[in-house]
């Protein structure tokens, strides 16, 4: 329904241009016949929806694309400034020792060292964390910083005041 070239033929231009390799393709139609969908899967896309769908589930389905272009797919390691992070086996060494840490300790932590430098605003942190739909206080966070400071020392996190926290080494 696109007004000079199909979705398919979108799509393959897009795949083609290596400047957009990390480009999430998501189709989003009406079109819901077998070949439609294998021709879109083999131009390229990432996902194929039917219409009509749910906004929750739509919503849903999007961000699972995202997450997996943002590498936050919880698996492999991170290797930072003495700290290794596996996410496989949810445990993290410093220096030669182990650290079995709280499965949210664990995220947050894992979350901040995915990319050091980068400042985590504290909506961030609770989307990627704890989830849209989950309710914690506003000191939640704060509490688990506390206790990664503790265990990791103060200098690993730092506080970007009235935005959030980045792991820095």
């Amino acid at each position: 329904m696109m007004p000079d070239l199909d979705g398919i033929e979108t799509c393959r231009i897009i795949r083609e241009d290596s400047s957009l390799k990390d480009t999430i393709i998501a189709f989003l139609t009406a079109r819901n016949e077998d070949y439609s969908q294998i021709a879109g899967f083999d131009a390229g896309a990432d996902d194929y929806i039917n219409k009509p769908i749910k906004p929750r589930v739509l919503t849903s389905r999007l961000q699972a694309l995202l997450r997996r272009l943002s590498g936050d797919d919880k698996s492999g390691q991170i290797d930072v400034a003495g700290l290794s992070i596996n996410r496989e086996k949810y445990l993290v060494t410093q220096d030669g020792v182990e650290h079995n840490l709280p499965r949210k300790e664990f995220e947050l932590l894992s979350l901040l060292a995915s990319k050091p430098g980068k400042v985590f605003t504290r909506d961030d942190i609770l989307k990627q964390v704890w989830g849209g739909q989950v309710v914690v206080g506003d000191r939640t966070i704060d509490v688990h910083i506390r206790k990664l400071r503790e265990k990791f020392g103060e200098d690993c996190i730092k506080t970007v005041k009235g935005v959030g926290y980045k792991f820095e080494f």
